[in-house]
């Protein structure tokens, strides 16, 4: 903690500089703020990049345990679920190091990018906002962004003097897993000094499912009888009889719940800012604890001493992986899940200042400092220990025009050392920095907008043991964007960008349960580039709107985890290549207002999204964790008191699989929220009933590492309240 505090007093001090003579920034009307890109400095006056924005309403509708359910079925985006304790945004069929999940344009500084199994830390349910980039965002963030950006705003450095104390509290109930979440939030301050309290805790049992936690698919391709895997408990009952040729009674298979997937996570966070006469400057500091079960996670096998090699096993060793899974069990034959203990403690620091020096409008600066750990804990063995020390900070100048252009300048460092623990250990411990340097800028054209940037990155890995890679990458953008006609909109969009490789995909060589294979990496790796070329159509008026976007993506030296057909201590060997790649896609959204009465109006709303991806490799052609098609329409219906949706998707069979992959089904997904309206003097209270996955459909998402282990929860009701005042 010591590097943390040194680094604090020295960015509080430069906070105390830029606040000492500033103005708070215009205050806006709050739904004009809501709307806005933020994530991006050139946003409020439109894009051509395709983004979109969850507003506090929608959240307040969407808001699910994880930052990747919550966004998960918004157009062109899904959800990497591990079970209901993680998961990550995949943004048009990239997802892990390609897709930056940050928290007011900082990194969340977590270890979510190394494995399926591991939590993003910023919690959705104290976001004011979230918005979202799709595609290459690498010239504001860097190589991390090749895929886009999921930008969690949360308010907690207040840049403004509220007039009054306001808040909002949160308290809800689930009946799949009995799950109970409650958060708050107060905002107040008084003459130059705001101030920012915020607190949350839930948490929940093993999640109900209605079958078996193993797919049909998994269960056929380890060599069981297809008809013994029905979906049926008389299924089930048969099974339980069933010996394998050595005698031995066969595991008892999960059905109706799974297990390891109870999780229990609280934290919090206070702030304040100093707030002048042209900016502000402000700290705040937050912390996280969360414990949750990792399920569908595989025991590594270190019984031997030849950790690393192949071929070494004699029959006993053996036998004991084919049956290590059993081990560990209780009475009832139920294997004890293994649980990951989080600890995060974060210290943010912001300050802006409008008109800094002469030819420049205003000053942004931003600097998070990070210390993280967790342990994996399995009973009878010493957990495995990830540990993550970072910081990250930027620098951002909106220029005057220059030349008809007006734009920002800008500077991002960061430095990561993240090293793994213990007898599962995938990867050694591995220091990362970082510097990128960028201009985005804009200027019109009579009724054109045109949008340009460039940007250079430096990465450079430390391994503690091998040899350093560094990697420096050069990213650059071209956008058009032009009116049809009053109601039309039309944007082009050309970008060339690079990715460098991250530790885990250069270093790794050691079994990884939490994603049931043996991860070898590739030192030898060199930088990831990418060409894309996208066309957005906006088309709106008073009652109606659409946005259609059409996608191409040429990767040289794409980066991806291929399945080898190899085996060591008893886990699949998938080795990261690089190959050539392309990604075509397409989404659309629409919607219509097909009623309205003087106490409300009703919307229809529908939409389609589909990524085709294909990798220039020999045979198969096809790259795994890569998403189906879906289709979802919804019927919202908004009035003063009564408020109610319902929505529903069709995902689509993906049988399009990678090598050694398995294919899934098809699912539906029905959900129904309805919430009444209270206006108690200054207080606004919704109090609502929700449902999701009303049909009771086995839901197993592609993207998923854990997908044939571990599906989505079955029908879940949930009632709450929410008070805003």
């Amino acid at each position: 903690m010591n590097r943390m505090q040194r680094l604090a007093l020295t960015a509080t001090a430069c906070l105390g500089v830029a606040a000492s003579g500033a103005q708070a920034p215009t205050e806006q009307p709050p739904e004009v703020e809501e709307v806005i890109v933020t994530a991006h400095p050139l946003g409020k006056e439109g894009l051509a990049q395709a983004s979109d924005v969850l507003t506090a309403d929608e959240l307040e509708r969407k808001m699910v345990d994880t930052i990747g359910a919550t966004v998960g079925n918004e157009p062109g985006i899904h959800n990497s679920a591990y079970g209901v304790g993680a998961g990550r945004p995949v943004i048009r069929g990239l997802g892990g190091a390609r897709v930056r999940i940050m928290e007011e344009q900082i990194d969340t500084l977590d270890v979510s990018v190394s494995s399926g199994d591991h939590a993003v830390t910023v919690d959705p349910f104290l976001a004011e906002r979230v918005e979202i980039l799709k595609g290459s965002a690498t010239l504001l963030y860097g190589s991390g962004a090749i895929g886009g950006v999921v930008d969690v705003h949360t308010g907690r450095i207040p840049n403004e003097v509220p007039e009054r104390i306001h808040g909002a509290l949160d308290v809800r109930g689930t009946g799949n897993g009995s799950g109970k979440n409650g958060s708050f939030r107060l905002d107040g301050g008084s003459g130059n000094v705001a101030w920012h309290v915020d607190a949350f805790s839930r948490e929940s049992d093993d999640y109900d499912i209605p079958g078996f936690a193993e797919s049909a698919a998994l269960h056929a391709a380890e060599g069981h009888e297809e008809e013994g895997h029905g979906h049926e408990e008389e299924a089930h009952d048969e099974d339980d009889d069933h010996h394998d040729e050595e005698g031995h009674e066969e595991e008892e298979e999960a059905f109706g719940t799974v297990p390891g997937s109870a999780s229990e996570t609280r934290g919090g966070s206070v702030g304040f800012s100093f707030v002048g006469e042209r900016g502000f400057g402000g700290i705040s500091i937050s912390g996280l604890d969360s414990e949750y079960g990792i399920p569908g996670h595989r025991h590594a096998h270190h019984e031997h001493d030849d950790h690393h090699e192949e071929g070494h096993h004699d029959e006993e060793e053996h036998a004991h992986e084919e049956h290590d899974e059993h081990e560990n069990e209780d009475d009832h034959g139920e294997e004890s899940p293994p649980v990951v203990l989080l600890e995060q403690t974060r210290i943010d620091l912001e300050a802006g200042l409008a008109d800094p020096f002469d030819g420049f409008e205003s000053l942004s600066l931003r600097l998070g400092i990070n210390d993280y750990e967790h342990v994996e804990n399995e009973p009878g063995e010493v957990g495995t220990a990830f540990s993550n020390s970072a910081w990250e900070g930027r620098a951002e100048l909106t220029h005057e025009p220059i030349g008809g252009w007006r734009g920002a300048i800008g500077m991002q460092l960061s430095n990561r050392e993240f090293s793994v623990a213990g007898e599962e250990a995938f990867t050694p411990p591995v220091d990362t920095s970082s510097s990128g340097f960028f201009w985005v800028g804009e200027r019109s054209l009579g009724d054109l907008g045109l949008e340009a940037g460039v940007r250079y990155d430096r990465v450079e890995h430390s391994p503690a043991n091998g040899q350093s890679r560094d990697f420096g990458g050069l990213s650059a953008s071209l956008g058009l964007i032009g009116p049809f006609s009053p109601n039309w909109q039309g944007s082009l969009l050309a970008d060339y960008s690079t990715r460098a490789p991250v530790g885990e995909e250069l270093f790794s060589d050691s079994p990884h349960p939490g994603t049931g294979v043996f991860e070898v990496g590739d030192a030898n790796l060199d930088t990831e580039q990418a060409r894309n070329l996208a066309a957005t159509l906006t088309g709106g008026d008073e009652g109606w709107s659409l946005v259609a976007t059409t996608y191409y993506t040429s990767f040289a030296g794409f980066i991806y985890q291929g399945a080898t057909g190899e085996e060591r201590e008893g886990f699949d060997v998938r080795r990261y290549s690089q190959a050539d790649a392309t990604f075509t896609g397409f989404e659309v959204e629409g919607r219509v207002t097909v009623a309205e009465w003087g106490v409300g109006t009703l919307d229809l709303g529908a939409f389609y999204d589909l990524v085709s991806p294909e990798i220039d490799v020999s045979g198969n052609d096809n790259l795994p964790l890569m998403p189906p098609s879906r289709i979802g329409v919804s019927l919202e219906f908004t009035g003063t008191r009564l408020r109610a949706n319902v929505d529903y998707i069709r995902a689509s069979e993906q049988d399009e699989v990678a090598e050694f992959e398995l294919p899934t089904d098809s699912y539906d997904d029905l959900r129904a929220r309805i919430a009444w309206r209270f206006r108690p003097g200054e207080r606004t209270v919704d109090v609502f009933l929700a449902g999701r996955n009303l049909t009771n459909d086995e839901q197993r998402l592609h993207t998923s590492v854990v997908k044939d282990m571990v599906p989505q929860p079955g029908r879940t009701i949930e009632a709450g309240l929410r008070m805003r005042f």
